[in-house]
């Protein structure tokens, strides 16, 4: 059983990340503004059978990992320490450009809308990082399954990431409108990001294993 306190760092960590801007919020917002709700909702669910693959993989993978070699720890914990302050310079650098600024998009069927959805995470090296180099600080032999433990954690970030995405398809069209009309917001919103991104990584850097 993974403690409380860990669960929910871990869910503030997974609630960064998805309001992180990335391939997955850029093409959502991007489809949904091109075709309407409705073809962001399906894009959506591509992208959450996205997440179902990566998240299996990674639980079988670091746990096998973990039991063969012990300073893999070591080696994750840095390298998503890494990771989060890179994603943190993404989010203040000169010229970052905002997931709002829509691309044009051509009207897709369905199924199409799921399978790019679906690639789009899946190709994500965002989310692939994250599994593989954030994920890992929060689990512990002395909590038991390691295996139980990634999917336990694997099935929150997946559900918060549902959550904001959806939010996000459904309305945005009005947020980017909104931002467009504010740009002081995006950019107090591009520095807070930043900031807790980096706070985030040196946590993660100071972090000892648990035995």
């Amino acid at each position: 059983m993974i403690p409380l306190p860990d669960l929910l760092l871990f869910s503030g960590a997974a609630l960064i990340m998805v309001l992180t801007p990335g391939p997955n919020m850029i093409y959502l917002i991007s489809r949904s503004i091109c075709q309407g709700r409705r073809a962001g909702v399906i894009s959506l669910f591509g992208v959450i059978a996205g997440f179902l693959v990566h998240m299996f993989a990674a639980a079988v993978g670091l746990t096998a990992l973990f039991l063969a070699v012990p300073m893999a720890y070591e080696l994750l914990k840095w390298a998503g320490a890494a990771y989060l302050m890179w994603l943190a310079w993404q989010a203040v650098r000169p010229g970052a450009r905002s997931p709002f600024e829509a691309r044009d998009l051509p009207h897709d069927p369905p199924r199409r809308l799921f399978l790019m959805g679906f690639l789009t995470n899946l190709l994500n090296p965002k989310v692939a990082m994250f599994y593989l180099a954030v994920m890992p600080q929060f689990i512990s032999p002395a909590h038991g399954s390691m295996l139980a433990q990634s999917i336990t954690l694997g099935l929150t970030q997946i559900a918060i990431s549902f959550s904001v995405n959806l939010v996000i398809a459904l309305s945005a069209a009005g947020m980017a409108t909104w931002f467009a009309n504010n740009p002081l917001w995006l950019a107090a919103q591009r520095y807070v990001m930043g900031f807790v991104l980096a706070a985030l990584a040196v946590r993660l850097a100071a972090e000892q294993r648990r035995a």
